[in-house]
């Protein structure tokens, strides 16, 4: 993670869930239809997209998208407004952090909040190697986009269980793990290795490497 130490201006927010009411993926994905970028959802909501159900509480929304083409998500959330987040602080889309960061939250006016705001969506700006998906924890991990991306019955994109068990594995908190196991099922034989690979490079001596 970036040293945001010295970035002036951040806010911080003990605790976020109260700042929180997400839209669902559904509601995102009618406002982004517009957008050409290769965008989806990740995160917990992309597992339940993933088997075609809602399986439990989510408290945000997390969306991805190539880092250059985040002006593409901000045109078309013109309602909304966008922070850089890190460390625990947000600071304004245009402040110093935002290059130092991947993560940017969208808010629209809220007076009922603590802060006059609600934030609706986390997005993701990810980095993009010669035109293919790459790891933000490692850039030497790419995919070409057709491997990254799948779409549900309604047609809402979303990230493959394998890469959102990738990033769930670096915290592996009780949500994750419950993710995991419950999505551990639904891989192909070809996608556990993938992701076993993936781990033993990230995060070698992961439990999750000898379940898989």
């Amino acid at each position: 993670m970036a040293d945001l130490d010295d970035v002036p201006g951040g806010v911080a927010l003990e605790d976020p869930a109260a700042h929180w009411d997400a839209w669902r993926p559904a509601a995102a994905a009618s406002r982004l239809r517009g957008v050409s970028a290769p965008w989806y959802v990740a995160g917990g909501w992309a597992l339940d997209l993933h088997r075609g159900e809602q399986t439990r509480a989510h408290d945000d929304l997390e969306i991805a998208v190539p880092a250059p083409a985040f002006g593409e998500i901000r045109a078309a959330l013109a309602d909304c407004d966008f922070e850089a987040v890190g460390s625990g602080r947000v600071w304004p889309a245009d402040s110093q952090a935002f290059g130092r960061t991947h993560q940017t939250w969208g808010s629209e006016p809220d007076p009922s909040r603590p802060r006059g705001l609600v934030y609706r969506i986390d997005v993701f700006r990810e980095p993009v190697v010669a035109g293919r998906w790459a790891c933000r924890r490692d850039e030497r991990i790419t995919l070409p986009y057709e491997r990254v991306i799948r779409h549900d019955a309604a047609g809402i994109p979303y990230l493959v269980p394998q890469l959102v068990l990738l990033f769930k594995a670096k915290h592996a908190r009780g949500k994750d793990q419950a993710d995991f196991e419950a999505a551990l099922p639904l891989l192909s034989p070809a996608e556990a290795r993938w992701l076993r690979a993936a781990l033993s490079r990230l995060h070698p001596g992961h439990e999750w490497i000898g379940v898989l």
